[in-house]
């Protein structure tokens, strides 16, 4: 038996595929007695999602295995401050005698201030953090960097730990002059044992065939939304120079560049070597990966990306440019030739033709990868949550009190309302 469980209230701004499985493992851990307090439903239920530019709903469970709550959300649903305003935030956290918060809603949100001051008064240890790897913002003025650099140091002392998903986020928060103790690396991960369980029923050649790829064919995979800052056009304008022979292109998702892509293909003349999946659901993806030999994701913000960890689990070798977080974490220690400058279309050329010219060793990269994110796993991201709710309880001075054990809710119970 553990020497004390913990009663944890996790806030998150919606359900996530990759977060939900977690929180399910969570619910089973003998040391916590966890809650999840959603505060919006994106996700589990149908509704636009600007990046996309779609209407999306996952089709795996997200709410099943653990209790949660639905927050209603008084503010505007928009990507602004008062976007995501859950002011019943305020009686859930005061009056649930919680040891810890933990946030998984950015500062940008009202939400956040509320969880915040409701934990505080309530003496419950706060845990957020960040994904970031710079200052540097996905868009904006370049003012917003140097106020991170004045903000951020004042903004994660708030914190009783920090949560570090990344070695790049640790190391920011090393230049931010925030002690070492108070920062906890917690990795980044998926479900890996549901993506390779999926990836062991894929039918490779019935995939690949669907595609007009024959079983020597080498696909070339992007795998995100087609958004201006994930470059899905570098990958592009690469294949079209490298020219691999006997290669396909594919582009699994949805968003704003997609006719601009189809364009650009026919004016590069490799239109009738690229095809455009749209959106593939979390059940298609396996699939994707699986039948695919090497993904590339060329993003020049990408603070971690997590399409890396999918593709791994599913036996398919990565390359990465250097501005994405999991290029460190997860590509670099199989192959560090696979990691790119992020917008040099010339040295990208070059990986897709190596990976051309020689095929066994993109078959060993991608053993060696299946084997390094089986050490990136949700066993070593919840010791991490664990430990880091023990390091923040025990910094705030908050004595063991007897919780009800009413952790883990039965499936597809629905969220109460605050």
């Amino acid at each position: 038996m553990p020497d004390r469980r913990y009663r944890v209230l996790f806030v998150a701004s919606h359900p996530v595929q990759y977060q939900a499985p977690l929180f399910g493992r969570m619910a089973r851990h003998p040391s916590l007695d966890l809650h999840v307090a959603y505060c919006s439903l994106r996700g589990a239920e149908a509704g636009h999602d600007p990046e996309f530019g779609a209407d999306i709903q996952w089709d795996v469970p997200l709410l099943d295995g653990y209790s949660w709550t639905n927050v209603p959300n008084r503010g505007s649903g928009a990507e602004s401050f008062f976007g995501l305003f859950n002011p019943g935030l305020w009686k859930l956290i005061r009056g649930g005698n919680y040891d810890a918060v933990v946030s998984y809603v950015g500062y940008v949100r009202a939400s956040f201030w509320v969880a915040l001051a409701a934990a505080k008064l309530s003496n419950a240890a706060f845990i957020f953090g960040t994904d970031a790897v710079s200052l540097t913002p996905r868009e904006g003025p370049a003012w917003k960097s140097k106020a991170k650099r004045v903000l951020w140091p004042r903004l994660f002392r708030l914190a009783d730990q920090v949560i570090a998903p990344s070695a790049g986020t640790r190391d920011l928060m090393r230049t931010l002059n925030i002690p070492s103790d108070r920062v906890t690396p917690i990795p980044y991960v998926v479900d890996n044992d549901w993506w390779m369980q999926q990836s062991k029923l894929v039918d490779r050649p019935a995939v690949r065939a669907a595609w007009g790829a024959a079983p020597d064919t080498l696909v070339i995979l992007f795998s995100a939304k087609l958004q201006p800052w994930k470059r899905p056009r570098d990958l592009l304008r690469a294949f079209a120079k490298a020219d691999p022979p006997n290669a396909l292109l594919l582009f699994a998702g949805a968003g704003p560049l997609l006719r601009r892509l189809e364009s650009e293909a026919a004016s590069l003349g490799i239109a009738s070597r690229v095809r455009f999946l749209g959106f593939a659901n979390q059940s298609q993806l396996p699939a994707v990966y699986t039948a695919a030999d090497l993904l590339v994701l060329p993003s020049e913000f990408e603070p971690f990306g997590l399409v890396v960890n999918e593709a791994m689990c599913c036996g398919c070798a990565v390359a990465a440019s250097d501005r994405c977080g999991a290029a460190r974490d997860l590509v670099a220690p199989v192959d560090p030739r696979l990691v790119f400058p992020c917008g040099d279309v010339a040295a990208l050329a070059t990986i897709l033709r190596d990976a051309a010219i020689d095929r066994p060793r993109l078959q060993s990269v991608a053993r060696v990868g299946l084997a390094h994110i089986q050490t990136w796993s949700p066993e070593r991201n919840i010791a991490a949550t664990t430990e880091a709710v023990r390091l923040a309880v025990s910094r705030i001075g908050r004595p063991p009190i007897e919780h009800p054990s009413d952790s883990v809710a039965p499936a597809g119970r629905q969220g109460i309302d605050q």
